[in-house]
């Protein structure tokens, strides 16, 4: 399938062992995006421990999206604006910590880049102030000193026992007000009504004005179920539990492994290579980027030859009023780059190399030239592209080589 939304789970799915995103990775994620696929990153973490993972995927660039707190919180990477928000109700913070206390549980939950807690100290709280990036905030009286609406509230323990008691008798007694789940040893979320990361998906599918079969997930946890459930195709980590596999299409390698650039790989970008290129897509995407600025529109792709316009005015001429040569090379380099990211096998990479071009006449301000690209030479490491710029009289403006690096993710 080629899907128009792709959910990734974060830990154990996203990152590897050491929690971090491998070269492989971005690489894939950033080429599905190129492609015209959105992407949504969604996990457990709050916000601002997912902000530096979405913009080292350039989610930000492509118009993608974060699912924070497991589904509780949805915004667009691009301008932060939220789509969605399930919230706590304030008054039930007191029978929340007064639970908490009856079974020597400490508190925390999430406000503007801080971890609020009563328990500073606790190996957890640090550990969870570290993996996100917050500082922590000490209050005596959780229930009074937490004056805004939570997202989401986290009890921490030691005793599991008496947590997982907890858990099943919240999980039938809150069911009318909260979410509650079990995220990982020693951890109790609760959370609004009915969170999780599907309904979350739901608000992103009418956001993008989409159906339910335009969704891909991948993901590995308890918390993924309902995700990978509901999307039209789901993919397991290899490093899932077993009860998380049933509930997918598709097992892949772990994430210790790259699974999930693997999986991308396999499901979406070998499909993606024998499609019509989404064009439309790829030119919103570019509307910040330098293609963009300079007014570069693709019209034309496929596997060897590629085609785009650019306007000869204030953003591309030199000052006496014809096409700047840069700007040529720029437009060049642009339809080859295409080009190549369409030919390059899944498990490769594209890097821009090399770039020579004979300017031969001038186009002037006023007028729209077009690239046209053809393939010369596709080859195992290196793509070699013929590029000619003309003028929309069909005058040859200038005849351009650009040579690309084919590169193996590692």
């Amino acid at each position: 399938m080629t899907p128009k939304l792709l959910v990734l789970d974060v830990d154990g799915t996203l990152l590897n062992e050491q929690r971090a995103l491998t070269a492989r990775t971005i690489a894939t994620v950033k080429k599905v995006q190129q492609m015209g696929v959105k992407v949504a990153i969604a996990s457990g973490r709050p916000t601002h421990g997912l902000v530096r993972i979405a913009m080292n995927l350039d989610l930000p660039v492509y118009g993608g999206f974060v699912i924070a707190y497991n589904g509780a919180k949805v915004i667009s990477a691009s301008d932060q604006t939220v789509l969605m928000r399930r919230s706590i109700d304030p008054e039930q913070l007191t029978f929340l910590e007064s639970k908490a206390k009856k079974i020597g549980c400490s508190l925390l939950t999430y406000h503007n880049g801080e971890i609020v807690t009563d328990n500073p100290s606790h190996p957890r709280v640090q550990m969870e102030a570290a993996i996100n990036n917050m500082t922590i905030r000490e209050v005596s009286d959780f229930s009074i000193m937490v004056d805004f609406q939570p997202t989401e509230v986290v009890l921490i323990g030691d005793n599991q026992e008496e947590m997982d008691k907890l858990d099943n008798k919240w999980q039938r007694k809150l069911a009318g007000t909260n979410s509650v789940l079990t995220s990982g040893p020693g951890f109790l979320e609760v959370q609004g009504k009915g969170v999780d990361k599907s309904s979350a998906v739901a608000v992103l599918v009418k956001h993008l004005g989409i159906t339910p079969e335009d969704v891909m997930a991948i993901g590995d946890g308890v918390a993924d179920v309902g995700m990978l459930q509901s999307a039209h195709f789901s993919v397991a980590m290899g490093n899932a539990p077993e009860s998380v596999r049933r509930c997918a299409d598709r097992i892949t390698t772990p994430n210790t492994e790259d699974g999930c650039a693997a999986a991308i790989e396999q499901y979406i970008l070998t499909e993606v290579q024998q499609t019509e290129i989404p064009l439309d897509a790829l030119n919103e995407q570019s509307a910040s980027t330098l293609m963009g600025n300079l007014g570069i529109q693709y019209t034309y792709a496929d596997a060897a030859r590629v085609e785009a316009t650019m306007p000869v005015d204030h953003r591309t001429r030199q000052p006496f009023g014809i096409l700047h040569g840069g700007a040529t090379l720029a437009l060049a380099e642009t339809v080859a780059g295409l080009g190549s990211m369409i030919a390059c096998p899944p498990e490769c990479f594209v890097v821009g190399q090399q770039v020579s071009g004979n300017h031969i006449s001038s186009a002037h301000e006023g007028d729209t030239v077009r690239a046209v690209a053809t393939a010369v030479h596709i080859g195992r490491s290196t793509h070699v592209w013929n590029v000619d710029v003309f003028t929309s009289t069909e005058k040859l403006v200038s005849s351009i080589r650009v040579v690309n690096s084919v590169m193996l993710k590692k």
